[in-house]
């Protein structure tokens, strides 16, 4: 269950990994005996890329009844690479655009109809694996059903609460669940409360963030629930992997393509030439314009950067960071492009030499991956997922959320370009990596198998 999955709806990583797990999944699944059925659950959005079949049309009696009661659920199916996708159309998600101000309500009432339309057409779960507080009260209302559960935390900070009082009618739960033991945190509801106390099992995107999220700089006060969590064996992370079809230089219809380090050169003359950018070596951001990703430290440290790189910039989200990056793309060294556009993302993770992610946290992270199989280095701090796939013979790391630790790490990777042997060889590296899902589907596989026993 997801609210985003690629590529029929996606707004970021999330979609990203719902766009490759299942089917991975489903290509294992299909080797044991039985094979194993994957059904990925998502909303039926009115601006969804792709046409569903209609599956079922009908009254699920639990909408029937409330303030503004829904007396009909289609359900939509689409099929792809041995998956099941099945897709819920509610009112509240027809319209343009995936997320908004009600998202609480309109997830609740997701929440409260998935169950029922797996009944509807004869699909019966064995294990229900939830991913991100828009799933939360899935999860609660499957262990309530006696299924076994699996929920999986992309970015703690999103919880997904609301005014306990307003929203205690909007879940249909049984009023013993709407206790702080359970969905109360502040006299809110939470939906990631939901998750992770329902959950037979839960895991992070990254080994690492699952040990961070249990203390007070990264547990978004939820650090007491995750300890206990980790004490009673629940908490685990898994790596996420990459889709490697999608993002290959070798076979990218999007950049010069190319398949080792000597072949790169092609993909940087052209983001060269696209922004005017002199022949000092290039700085590429692909990100969400947020404090969590550090941004605010790239503007303040581009002082200390414009003098030995080009810095291009791609983003869209906090309009005072976009600001600040629009006032500095009067700099000839500096190139900034608003909002999301994925074939200028692909030139830059092709056509840059290092790619700066100065996150403040990273659950996992994806573009630190996909600039390492462009041969482009990273430059990260030192929290989670970055911890977990950024060699320190590939990458540069930085332990600091500061602009200054980011000027300098920023300061070594340039004294190793202008060593043309030794960056070679880290690009090579980089390059060799595997990210695939193959094997993080595994873990998967066997947590499920786990529970299922």
């Amino acid at each position: 269950m997801a609210s985003e999955v690629f590529p029929f709806s996606r707004s970021g990583g999330l979609g990203d990994v719902l766009g490759v797990l299942p089917e991975v999944l489903a290509g294992q699944g299909a080797q044991t005996t039985p094979s194993m059925q994957v059904t990925v659950v998502s909303p039926w959005y009115g601006s969804l890329a792709g046409q569903p079949t209609e599956l079922w049309r009908g009254v699920l009696p639990e909408l029937t009844s409330g303030p503004a009661p829904i007396f009909e659920v289609r359900v939509g199916e689409i099929v792809r690479s041995g998956v099941q996708y099945l897709f819920i159309d509610l009112p509240e998600f027809d319209r343009p655009g995936l997320y908004f101000d009600d998202d609480v309500h309109r997830f609740c009432l997701f929440g409260r109809t998935v169950l029922s339309v797996l009944h509807q057409i004869g699909v019966v779960p064995d294990v229900v694996h939830g991913h991100d507080w828009q799933s939360g009260l899935v999860v609660a209302y499957a262990h309530l059903a006696g299924l076994k559960t699996v929920f999986s935390v992309h970015n703690l900070q999103y919880q997904g609460r609301w005014n306990m009082e307003e929203a205690a009618r909007w879940t249909g739960l049984p009023q013993w669940t709407l206790g702080p033991d359970a969905l109360e945190y502040h006299g809110d509801l939470n939906l990631m409360k939901a998750g992770l106390t329902f959950a037979d099992a839960v895991t992070t995107v990254s080994p690492t963030y699952a040990q961070e999220i249990t203390t007070p700089e990264y547990g978004e006060g939820l650090q007491g629930l995750l300890i206990r969590l980790t004490v009673e064996g629940r908490l685990s992370g898994i790596l996420n992997g990459l889709d490697q079809e999608r993002w290959d230089p070798r076979t990218d219809s999007d950049v010069p393509q190319f398949g080792d380090p000597a072949g790169k050169a092609a993909a940087t003359a052209l983001l060269r030439k696209e922004f005017g950018l002199d022949d000092a070596p290039i700085l590429g951001v692909v990100s969400r314009l947020a404090d969590q990703k550090g941004i605010d430290l790239l503007i303040e440290a581009l002082p200390e950067l414009t003098p030995h790189w080009n810095v291009v910039v791609l983003g869209g989200g906090d309009p005072l960071l976009t600001a600040a990056l629009s006032g500095w793309a009067q700099h000839p060294r500096v190139a900034f492009v608003g909002g999301l556009n994925e074939p200028l993302a692909h030139r830059i993770y092709a056509g840059a030499d290092i790619f700066a992610m100065p996150s403040r946290f990273e659950p996992c992270g994806l573009s630190q991956m996909i600039s390492m199989r462009y041969g482009t280095l990273p430059v990260v701090r030192l929290t989670g997922g970055l911890v977990d796939t950024v060699p320190a013979d590939i990458g540069f790391r930085f332990a600091d959320a500061t602009p200054q630790a980011l000027s300098a790490a920023c300061a070594e990777a340039r004294a190793e370009y202008d060593r043309p042997d030794v960056w070679q060889a880290r690009m090579e590296r980089a390059m060799a990596l595997d990210f695939s899902w193959q094997g993080p589907a595994a873990q998967y596989m066997a947590l499920y198998r786990r529970l299922g026993r």
